[in-house]
């Protein structure tokens, strides 16, 4: 559906509705100055008017000429006044009508596309549901345009104006021609028909169709822009015959298409809800948890293989849910990244762990996760510092893990956060290495002390051979480059002596114990005479640290 007025018409319409500024205004005028003029002067002569007209028939008998002639005049203009008000006041209502229709018009359709709106979508749906007892069998498709934001960056909303009314096109030429087709926000579109509940891959097909269509090329006014779309499928069913439901569920599904990548579709299944609702209900949660302190530090050991001596700990995060008990990082991380709270939530529990750490023996080192979130952060090295000495816990002790992955989007930024730690006595290891695209750009671009081998190697050492290859070139490499090597996963005893085997390596994983709180740790640090006798005082770290960037 189109509905949109010309400039002209605009015009033409606002002309109408106001003719007092057009030459109707001047003939009225002229009409009603001659009805006064000619009122006024039949008052201004009164009774002597009369008297004399009076005189004048009694005079001259019939001859009463002038005083018809003044009648005539006035019933003349007051007649012609009349029509003209009546044709002004028609053709304002027959505008009014006009413009009212318009106003309804652009109530319920997109203005840009000439498309239904959400609002009008939704109605839209309702009707194709029917009011019956029996609920009839509708498709819901919707599309969102893969990089989109990136288009109206890159080269203006007039182009990303113009790819929208392209993929409005493109959509209603490869949907049923039956079909409802709405924009339902920036980038986003809706499509809705009936469909027989007997051929679903009917709607698929439409949907592969839409997507196909939306993934070519196209020259947008000089402009060569090529984009992608994904969709999400949802249908009526016993549970799901209203339009909101619907629409709520073809939205997830659509999510769902876009975690798989660019140019996918998937249909609405029950377990992406209860995703959904799990994943908003830990959001909320660490809302609530992360101020309450909830989120605590345990503590993994990490083991020199060689002589068997505890080397430091690898510090992780769990929350200590008050309904669910003790969650597993794997579980909350994510969303903890994806609704920005990882920062708070890190820092919280950092400051937690150094409290702790302080104590142990000062051979003992503590290594740290840093999420690729925080990396972005220009302030993170003043942060860390300043956790430093407000818990008065040496820099040389620390160590900060960063994962391969996180220094693809800004390595700038990552070369002058990891300088500024360095420069306080910081060390700094790149974690999961081997998982990257670039981890020998990596090792020559960044000044790290320590690689740790990812666990996919490691834990295939014994079966794959490829596995034992990569980890013996990694052992070969960072001894060249004077690095120290650690292993993560070590499970059993024969990967630890193959291990052994190939060279000199620092190691952690369930072999050795499982991640352990607090008050599991000072015991054993205890039995072994590794916690300080003393507090030592401790220099503290400069406090020069600059931004980054």
């Amino acid at each position: 559906m189109r509905a949109v007025w010309s400039n002209t018409e605009k015009a033409m319409a606002d002309k109408r509705i106001h003719p007092g500024t057009g030459h109707s205004a001047n003939r009225d005028f002229v009409i009603i100055g001659v009805a006064v003029g000619i009122l006024l002067l039949l008052a201004a002569i009164g009774n002597f008017g009369v008297e004399s007209a009076a005189a004048l028939l009694t005079r001259f008998g019939a001859d009463n000429s002038t005083l018809v002639l003044c009648l005539l005049l006035v019933n003349v203009a007051l007649t012609l006044y009349g029509i003209r008000r009546y044709r002004d006041t028609v053709t304002l209502i027959r505008d009014r009508e006009a413009a009212e229709r318009r106003a309804r018009s652009l109530a319920s359709t997109d203005p840009l596309t000439g498309l239904y709106n959400r609002r009008a979508f939704a109605a839209c749906i309702a009707e194709l549901l029917g009011n019956g007892p029996k609920v009839r069998s509708v498709a819901l498709i919707v599309i969102d345009i893969d990089g989109f934001k990136s288009v109206n960056e890159l080269h203006g909303h007039l182009t990303g104006d113009l790819l929208l009314r392209h993929a409005a096109d493109l959509i209603q030429a490869a949907t049923p021609g039956d079909a409802v087709v709405a924009r339902l926000g920036a980038d986003e579109f809706g499509v809705a028909f009936r469909f027989d509940p007997d051929r679903p891959d009917a709607v698929d097909s439409v949907a592969a169709t839409i997507v196909a269509h939306l993934g070519t090329a196209v020259d947008l006014g000089g402009v060569h822009v090529h984009v992608s779309a994904s969709a999400g499928i949802a249908c009526t069913d016993q549970e799901c015959d209203r339009s909101d439901p619907l629409l709520r569920r073809a939205d997830i599904a659509m999510c769902a298409a876009k975690k798989e990548g660019r140019g996918e579709r998937a249909w609405f299944d029950a377990t992406l809800e209860r995703e959904l609702r799990n994943r908003n209900e830990t959001e909320a949660g660490l809302r609530r948890g992360v101020p309450a302190g909830e989120f605590v530090p345990f503590f993994e050991q990490q083991i020199d293989l060689e002589s068997g001596a505890l080397h430091g700990f690898e510090m992780l995060a769990r929350w200590n849910h008050p309904e669910r008990g003790l969650v597993p990082p794997d579980e909350f991380i994510d969303v903890a990244e994806e609704s920005g709270l990882i920062s708070d939530l890190s820092l919280s529990v950092f400051r937690q762990g150094l409290e702790i750490a302080r104590h142990w023996d000062p051979a003992l080192t503590l290594s740290v996760n840093i999420s690729p979130t925080q990396l972005k952060d220009p302030w993170l090295a003043q942060k860390l510092v300043k956790l430093l000495v407000e818990t008065n816990f040496p820099p040389e002790r620390l160590e900060v893990e960063i994962t391969e992955s996180s220094l693809f989007e800004n390595l700038g930024l990552a070369q002058s956060i990891i300088a500024s730690l360095k420069n306080q006595g910081i060390r700094i290891a790149l974690d999961d290495f081997g998982t990257g695209y670039s981890s020998l750009g990596h090792l020559r671009a960044l000044p790290f002390d320590r690689i740790k081998i990812d666990r996919s190697f490691v834990q295939s050492l014994t079966d794959n051979s490829e596995s034992r290859a990569i980890v013996s070139a990694i052992a070969r490499l960072a001894e060249s480059l004077g690095l120290a090597v650690t292993a993560e996963g070590i499970e059993d005893t024969q990967i630890l002596e193959r291990l052994r085997a190939i060279g000199h390596f620092k190691g952690q994983g369930w072999l050795f114990g499982r991640p352990m709180p607090a008050a599991e740790v000072e015991p054993m640090l205890a039995a072994r005479n590794l916690l300080a006798a003393a507090p030592v005082a401790v220099a503290a770290p400069s406090q020069t640290v600059r931004r980054a960037g």
